[in-house]
C-alpha cells in the first residue's frame, strides 16, 4: 500500500511538473522585431504574455509592448548575395483569379476557392500560402504569435477586422489573409514575388531594401510557396 501511495505521490508530481511547464510563456529566439509603424529593432529573445511581449533587447534592456504594435518577427540571417525577384521564374503563375483556375484540391479548398475570387486573387497560389503557413491548421499558432490558416500577426488580423478568436476561423483568417495578398497586388503593381516577400518580411522591409529584403527566411519562405504552386526556382 506504501509503495502504491507513493507512486500516486510521483504520479502527483508530475501532473503539476507538467502543469508548470505548459504553462511557462512562449519564448523564442529572434533578433529583428518590425514594427507597426516602420521601426526595427534588434534583439536577443522575446516572450509573448497574455496580448503583450517582451523584449530582451542586445544592449541588455528590457522592452515590454503590446503585441499589436509588432508587424513581423524576423530571424537576423542575411544572405551573403541575395538573389533579385528574376531569380524566381514564374512560368505561367499569376497573382490575379482567372476563370480558368479551379478548386485546389487541398484542405479547405472550396472556401479559398470561393474567398480567392471574391477578391480575385490566385486560388492555387493561396492555398499553396496556407500550406507553407500552417500546413492547414486552422488553429496553428507559431511561436511569433501567428494565427490561424495564413499565419496573421494580430496587428494584420486588427488592420483587417478581426478581433479575438476570430483569427482561428477559417472564414475569417482567409477573407482577411487573402484581402492582405490583395492589398499587396496593388501596392506592388502585380508583381507576385515582391507580395510574397511583404507577405513574409512586411511590406516596408520590401520598400526599405528596395526589392525583395535581403533576409533568408523571406527567401525560403518565397521558394517554398512556388515550389507548392507549381513553379520550380533557379538556382537551388
Amino acid at each position: 500500500m506504501s509503495h502504491g501511495r507513493g507512486a500516486s505521490r510521483g504520479l502527483g508530481l508530475l501532473a503539476l511538473l507538467l502543469v508548470f511547464v505548459l504553462s511557462v510563456p512562449s519564448s523564442s529566439s529572434a533578433e529583428l522585431v518590425v514594427m507597426t509603424d516602420g521601426q526595427v529593432l534588434k534583439v536577443e529573445s522575446f516572450e509573448r504574455r497574455d496580448g503583450r511581449i517582451l523584449l530582451r533587447l542586445r544592449n541588455g534592456g528590457l522592452l515590454t509592448l503590446s503585441i499589436e504594435r509588432v508587424a513581423r518577427i524576423l530571424e537576423d540571417e542575411i544572405v551573403d548575395q541575395p538573389p533579385g525577384a528574376e531569380h524566381y521564374p514564374l512560368g505561367d503563375l499569376g497573382l490575379s483569379f482567372e476563370e480558368s483556375d479551379v478548386v485546389p484540391e487541398t484542405p479547405f479548398g472550396e472556401l479559398i476557392y470561393e474567398t480567392s475570387r471574391r477578391y480575385q486573387v490566385n486560388p492555387g497560389l493561396v492555398a499553396a500560402m496556407v500550406r507553407v503557413e500552417s500546413a492547414f491548421d486552422p488553429q496553428a499558432v507559431s511561436p511569433k504569435g501567428a494565427m490561424g490558416l495564413l499565419q496573421l500577426m494580430p496587428a494584420t488580423a486588427k488592420r483587417f477586422g478581426l478581433s479575438g478568436s476570430q483569427a482561428f476561423e477559417p472564414v475569417s483568417n482567409l477573407d482577411a489573409g487573402v484581402r492582405y495578398v490583395k492589398w499587396l497586388g496593388e501596392r506592388f503593381t502585380g508583381d507576385l514575388v515582391l507580395v510574397l516577400a511583404g507577405y513574409n518580411a512586411g511590406e516596408a522591409m520590401v520598400e526599405r531594401h528596395g526589392g525583395v529584403p535581403p533576409f533568408r527566411e523571406t527567401h525560403v519562405y518565397i521558394r517554398r510557396v512556388l515550389e507548392f504552386a507549381g513553379v520550380a526556382a533557379e538556382g537551388r
